[in-house]
């Protein structure tokens, strides 16, 4: 049958058969004529292409406005770190708490931490952590392997950085985008910072339970020591801790800390990074149960450094951690030994320096009946008779007097005061050597009156010792017996520019990075050499070693303080004991309180004692039979030596107390100053501010050279040894 002879129907479906002859009219040929269903077909993936990178790039510019929106990284913040107080040599002397109560010590890695604990913490946190940059692929794959292997989390993959930014922006809950959140900040981290400041930040930032941040300081309060030195169980446990750190707190739960120490060990088996043995040994070792408290050494100049020193995490003091450590229960121990309410202070200088070595404010800081946290090396208190080697000093430096010139020690009055020794007793005649070494009264009250109390105390406060007078009062015999203020450390600089020949230097508790401390002048190097070899020879305590050290006792009006200073060629110790509410305590009197604490530290210092430096150039050491007649015996000004018509000597020319203008300008000769005296015995010999400059002749007269502007002490010492002394001002 042909196709003709068919039927011709309508189909009963017209959208079909539209949609047929639509689909056969597209696909009809393939040589070549149009295909409008492929070109459909490619539009439609264009399409799809093209919304599927439109989405990228908004999930792209939407994750860039995240990160944006995070701010900069809280770095400020996360370096806030407790302040802390370290000895020369970078030893903790004590650290303070920040404001919030927490307990975050600054980490230096390098210096700070020991190696065995680093070996564990990567091995155990963070295998490849100097090799990525914040995020681990490595080991975020090997924790999901562990995990689906095994049932549980073996290890995590967050690296240190991660966990850094966790410490740093913490947040409660666990999340994706809390992770992502980690994952970023790592990522500016590591661009920030170095691996070394990233793992010391992470060290001072891990949580060890309450208010323990940072190894360093759950290292000091659980072991109690610096993480410098740690056995393998220690490392151990301190990797642990930070994991669950409540829930392993030493002081709480001993037993999760312990089987949490246990479970770093058997990793580190496991990774090959200790041995089995090792380990084992390790775990035999019992954790800690209790918490230490923080250190506190040397409080009173921490507390002082604190208050002067600004914004400054780490202050570094000129204090040895070592000798401090065991000054302190000296002072302790012996204020015990002395009676109730009685404290006792103790510093140690530095000679060549000035640095102070120790400073012990009280007998203990925390005992209120002691006043502990008054700082008594630095309360003025009267000084007794430690000011009585300066009387000397000037006395040598004036030439009127030698170490081995012989003095009068005898009832004596000037106008009401009549000065007595201690003992009520007086012992004629001795040599001037002895009269210091046995502090009598009377030699050194006469002395102070031919040197001059103003002078003394403009010289000693040129030095650097602050003397506090009474209000209203003026220098007077008496300071020469302790009445004047002083502090114990104005005292020991004073008595180690004896050390250093005739110069002090000013005192430094904090090290800066400049030291612009200039010497400051006490007396001449001969005065300076002749005290010290004099105070050498002062009888030392009971049982103590003769003409090892240096030292002077005072013992101030009505038993109220107690002193000894003293010094070798290394350094000068101040000791001072007495109760710091000035109440007088029967029977203290430094020879007996503080001069055996003054050698016992020095023999805690644990070094062999050092000689003084050697005579200076020019220094007159004789016996009194050598020396010259003036120096032989010392007499008050204007004493007649003989029963004949002699006048008593006296300097007519320039009169004490005058004004001398000086003209310079028309050469020396014109300017030279005439010096005339009456009375005394030829030959006689002049001198101005302590150097010899002649001797006048038969006429009694001499012109000198005027020393230049300022205050001058003019001497005239006859042949007997009479001396009479005016002090002038030159303009």
């Amino acid at each position: 049958m042909s196709s003709a002879a068919l039927p011709q129907t309508q189909p009963s479906c017209p959208g079909l058969s539209r949609a047929s002859t639509d689909f056969a009219a597209a696909t009809k040929n393939v040589d070549g004529r149009d295909e409008p269903g492929h070109d459909g077909a490619r539009g439609g993936g264009l399409r799809i292409l093209s919304a599927l990178a439109l989405t990228f790039i908004l999930a792209i510019i939407g994750f860039v406005a995240w990160v944006y929106s995070l701010g900069p990284l809280p770095l400020d913040e996360a370096r806030q770190v407790s302040t802390t107080i370290v000895d020369r040599s970078g030893k903790l002397l004590r650290a303070y708490a920040m404001a919030d109560g927490r307990w975050r010590l600054p980490v230096e890695t390098k210096a700070n931490v020991d190696p065995t604990y680093l070996k564990l913490l990567f091995a155990y946190e963070d295998q490849r952590f100097y090799a990525h940059n914040g995020l681990d692929p490595l080991a975020l794959a090997r924790a999901a392997l562990q995990l689906g292997t095994r049932g549980h989390i073996v290890s995590g993959g967050s690296t240190i950085t991660m966990q850094l930014a966790r410490l740093m922006e913490p947040r409660r809950q666990r999340s994706l985008h809390a992770k992502l959140r980690q994952i970023v900040r790592a990522i500016e981290l590591e661009r920030t910072l170095s691996k070394e400041q990233i793992l010391d930040l992470y060290l001072a930032l891990a949580p060890y339970g309450g208010n323990l941040e940072g190894i360093r300081a759950a290292s000091i309060a659980y072991l109690g020591k610096e993480p410098k030195r740690l056995s393998l169980a220690e490392a151990a446990l301190l990797v642990a801790l930070p994991q669950s750190p409540e829930t392993r707190r030493l002081d709480r739960h001993p037993d999760a800390a312990r089987k949490a120490r246990d479970r770093v060990l058997d990793r580190m088996v496991e990774e090959h990074v200790v041995s089995a043995d090792d380990a084992r040994q390790a775990k035999a070792v019992p954790v800690p149960k209790l918490r230490k408290p923080m250190p506190i050494l040397a409080p009173h100049a921490s507390d002082t450094a604190l208050s002067t020193v600004k914004n400054a995490p780490v202050i570094k003091l000129t204090l040895d951690a070592n000798l401090q450590k065991v000054l302190e229960p000296l002072a302790r121990d012996r204020a015990i030994a002395l009676g109730p309410n009685i404290s006792v202070g103790i510093i140690v200088v530095d000679n060549e320096s000035g640095d102070v070595l120790a400073r012990v404010g009280s007998a203990n800081y925390f005992d209120e009946s002691r006043a502990g946290q008054v700082d008594m090396t630095r309360a003025v208190r009267s000084p007794g008779s430690t000011l009585k080697p300066f009387i000397y000093g000037l006395a040598f430096e004036d030439g009127f007097v030698h170490p081995d010139s012989l003095i009068d020690d005898r009832p004596v009055r000037f106008g009401s005061y009549a000065p007595e020794n201690f003992d009520m007793t007086f012992q004629g005649t001795v040599p001037v050597r002895k009269a210091l070494q046995l502090s009598l009264n009377v030699p050194a009250i006469v002395l102070l009156d031919r040197v001059g109390s103003s002078r003394l105390t403009s010289r000693l406060r040129q030095a650097g010792g602050n003397l506090v007078l009474p209000k209203d009062e003026t220098p007077g015999l008496a300071m020469g017996l302790g009445g004047v203020g002083v502090t114990l450390q104005d005292l020991a600089q004073l008595y180690a520019g004896f050390a250093r020949l005739g110069t002090t230097k000013p005192l430094r508790e904090v090290v800066t990075e400049q030291d612009d401390r200039e010497p400051l002048r006490l007396l001449d190097q001969v005065a300076a050499w002749q005290v010290g070899n004099v105070l050498l020879g002062t009888p030392p305590p009971e049982n103590a070693a003769h003409n090892r050290i240096a030292f002077k006792t005072g013992t101030s009006y009505g038993y109220r303080d107690a002193w000894s200073v003293g010094f070798d060629g290394r350094m000068t110790i101040g000791v001072w004991v007495g109760r710091p509410d000035g109440a007088p305590v029967p029977g203290l009197i430094g020879r007996v309180a503080a001069a055996p604490i003054l050698f016992d530290a020095f023999a805690r210092t644990g070094k062999t004692l050092a000689p003084l430096l050697k005579a200076p150039r020019g220094t007159l050491v004789a016996g009194n039979a050598k020396l010259p007649l003036p120096l032989k015996r010392f007499r008050p000004v204007g004493e007649l030596v003989r029963t004949g018509s002699e006048q008593a000597l006296h300097i007519q020319f320039p009169l004490n107390g005058s004004r001398i203008d000086v003209d310079r300008s028309g050469g020396r000769e014109n300017a030279a100053m005439p010096v005339k005296v009456a009375g005394g015995v030829l030959p006689m010999t002049i001198m101005v501010n302590g150097t010899a400059l002649g001797e006048i002749d038969g006429r009694r007269q001499r012109l000198i050279d005027p020393p230049g502007p300022g205050f001058a002490r003019v001497t005239v010492i006859d042949a007997t040894g009479a001396a009479d002394t005016v002090v002038i001002r030159i303009q």
